[in-house]
């Protein structure tokens, strides 16, 4: 176990890489949560004798730092109150809808903000804790923005890197934000604020410039304690090889079959997999594809949409209402437009494994991507990783994050519905010849750009940063 004070690497993220589970003998566990970050981080972290700070994900009870699978696990408690206040409040119900260009109204409570900074704090004072001397702190996400500056102050010795997985807004949206100020000097804590996107660079240090007063230049903000912040673009990725060669198992390309033939082995299966949330644009794809089938664009004999919605954040209202909306879609399109044992559209609520994911790309022959704004969307580049026989179409949001690298999608305006509807039957009709060519440049690129080479450059990228400035800058302006 990590003692105080010795990681040489601290990640500080919302929540531990790992969810608890109950054992087969009743005794309470832990399982390592999916997803590319732990993957990518995990190697790291145990060459640089790391450690991960994070809630637990339960209120009633506090747990003390353990190992698990050699990995040093520093949980951060928050009460019922916080989870609600913090977590579903100002993360989810300002932030989130803030820096996803407002698809959904943010709310500005200011109970929501003090919750967020006692949390911060409480964040910031583990990692300084747990940090050895001189350590790099890289800390994750949109719930943890004032991190880095507390952290500054705690322990001036760190070098501490900033990574934000979602988008961040232009300045006209942002500085709706009562608190945009504290906000970004919470960021300029950090030596490198990383972004998925370089627009997103771009917002940041315009805003800094604008708002806080700070000489900028390019992608750096000269500080008047001579320290410089650099922003810039980090593309997240996936572990692609680790995709491929699941695809590529036996065990999934029998399940890919077996999927195609519960569904009456049509002749061509679209496929969406997102998140509930209402920034993924799954009203709009179902309403652009019902309308090819009643358009007879599509026949329900021959093809079938199958829609995947994972559950997410069910305690807050907005996602309640999206999945009635959603559900009720769907009953009215399959009303509509199903045959006995053919529904037009397929939708689960459900949550999947890893290996039941791979299968349902294998089986796919359209995968519909069509978010009205994401930071990244890792689900297209995994949809890519798992065609290795260069087939498959991928209809793409120009609006996520992934469309900036995989250009030979064809790409959509979530907003347009009959551009939508033109581009999936484009996709539908191309020849195998022009879809191989497209799959195979997409391929090259994720393969090339995964999430170990993303966490390389960024780590690279944070162990270079210069020393002092030596420049004479002005103090911030007030305000």
């Amino acid at each position: 176990m990590t003692a105080t004070g010795s990681a040489d690497l601290v990640i500080v993220a919302n929540r531990l890489p790992v969810d608890r589970v109950t054992e087969d003998d009743g005794t309470p566990g832990w399982r390592k949560s999916p997803g590319g970050l732990v993957t990518a981080l995990e190697p790291v972290m145990r060459q640089n004798d790391g450690a991960w700070i994070g809630w637990p994900g339960n209120t009633d009870e506090e747990v003390e730092p353990f190992v698990d699978e050699g990995l040093s696990l520093v949980p951060v408690s928050m009460s019922a109150d916080e989870v609600e206040e913090f977590y579903e409040g100002f993360s989810n119900g300002t932030l989130w809808p803030l820096y996803h260009d407002v698809v959904a109204k943010p709310a500005f409570h200011r109970e929501w903000w003090e919750a967020y900074v006692r949390v911060n704090e409480r964040f910031a004072a583990k990692a300084a804790e747990v940090a050895a001397k001189d350590a790099t702190v890289w800390v994750q996400d949109y719930q943890m923005q004032l991190v880095p500056k507390m952290l500054r102050e705690l322990r001036p010795d760190l070098r501490i890197g900033f990574f934000l997985h979602i988008p961040f807004p232009p300045a006209e949206l942002f500085q709706q934000l009562p608190w945009r100020r504290q906000i970004l000097e919470g960021l300029l804590g950090a030596d490198i604020v990383g972004f998925q996107l370089a627009g997103g660079a771009a917002n940041f240090v315009r805003l800094v410039r604008q708002r806080v007063g700070h000489k900028t230049h390019r992608d750096t903000v000269y500080l008047p304690d001579g320290r410089t912040v650099r922003a810039a673009a980090f593309p997240i990725s996936i572990d692609s090889a680790g995709f491929e060669e699941l695809a590529r198992s036996e065990t999934v390309g029998e399940r890919a079959l077996q999927i195609r033939e519960a569904l009456g082995n049509p002749e061509r299966i679209l496929l969406g997999i997102d998140r509930l949330d209402y920034t993924k644009g799954i009203h709009p794809r179902l309403r652009a594809y019902s309308e090819l089938v009643r358009d007879a664009q599509f026949d329900v004999e021959d093809t079938v949409f199958v829609q995947v919605a994972t559950p997410s954040r069910e305690r807050v209202d907005q996602y309640r209402i999206l999945r009635d909306d959603i559900d009720r879609l769907v009953g009215r399109i399959n009303g509509d437009l199903g045959r006995i044992g053919r529904p037009a559209i397929s939708y689960m609520h459900s949550s999947y494994p890893r290996h039941e994911m791979a299968a349902l790309y294998r089986a796919a022959d359209i995968m519909v991507v069509t978010p009205y704004r994401d930071g990244m969307n890792l689900v297209a580049k995994e949809y890519v990783a798992c065609r290795f026989e260069n087939d498959g179409a991928l209809v793409l949001s120009e609006f996520a994050g992934a469309a900036d690298e995989l250009r030979q999608a064809w790409q959509v305006n979530p907003y347009d519905i009959n551009g939508m509807k033109a581009t999936i039957m484009e996709a539908a009709r191309a020849q195998p010849k022009e879809v191989s060519r497209r799959m195979k440049a997409m391929r090259k690129q994720i393969l090339e750009h995964d999430v170990d080479q993303w966490a390389a450059d960024f780590l690279e990228a944070l162990a270079s940063v210069p020393g002092a400035h030596g420049k004479t800058v002005r103090p911030p302006q007030k305000g």
